[in-house]
């Protein structure tokens, strides 16, 4: 018989594998996205979008979980916080930030710190542009005024780096099994 500890201790170690434990993991993690997200936001008038710290969690989804969590935790957590008084924003959000942690996964191997830096920069980069050219030709904000977030987003990739990368060499330290793939 299992105690409650045991059965989480289990879980966040990587042996339980199950579709319920995963499907559980991608949850919370999405969740605490979305808390992230919403903890800290600096409006940007000229885009009617805001700079968060979101990616923190973002990055230690996909770094320590992989693409399909990562890219799920993403996309469907920013989405839900952007629904809370940003909601024009939140379609553009579910894709971009998905592919965001959807890329930093699949960069990463769970076992060398230079890819998960590397998966970083990529996922980053492509939040970046994603936004850019969202802001830019989607939501018809305009080149120009969506560069102005581009500093922010910047922001928001070089913080949750230096948050989030060691966050999920913690984690990864303790997982049995080096993915969730």
């Amino acid at each position: 018989m299992f105690e409650g500890g045991d059965i989480i201790n289990n879980v966040f170690r990587g042996k339980v594998q199950s579709p319920a434990a995963r499907i559980a993991v991608a949850a919370v993690m999405a969740a605490l996205v979305c808390v992230s997200t919403l903890m800290f936001r600096i409006p940007v008038p000229a885009t009617g979008g805001y700079i968060n710290i979101g990616d923190v969690m973002i990055f230690v989804s996909g770094l320590a979980f992989g693409k399909t969590i990562g890219g799920f935790a993403g996309g469907v957590g920013s989405a839900i916080a952007d629904l809370i008084g940003y909601p024009s924003y939140a379609p553009l959000t579910l894709v971009v930030k998905g592919i965001e942690g959807a890329l930093v996964g699949v960069i990463s191997d769970g076992t060398s710190k230079t890819r998960d830096v590397l998966a970083v920069i990529v996922g980053g980069g492509a939040m970046i542009a994603g936004y850019y050219l969202g802001e830019a030709f989607i939501m018809g904000v305009g080149p120009y005024a969506a560069l102005v977030e581009v500093p922010g987003n910047f922001f928001q990739v070089l913080a949750g780096g230096v948050i989030g990368v060691p966050i999920s060499w913690v984690i990864q330290r303790y997982l049995t099994t080096p993915r969730w793939r």
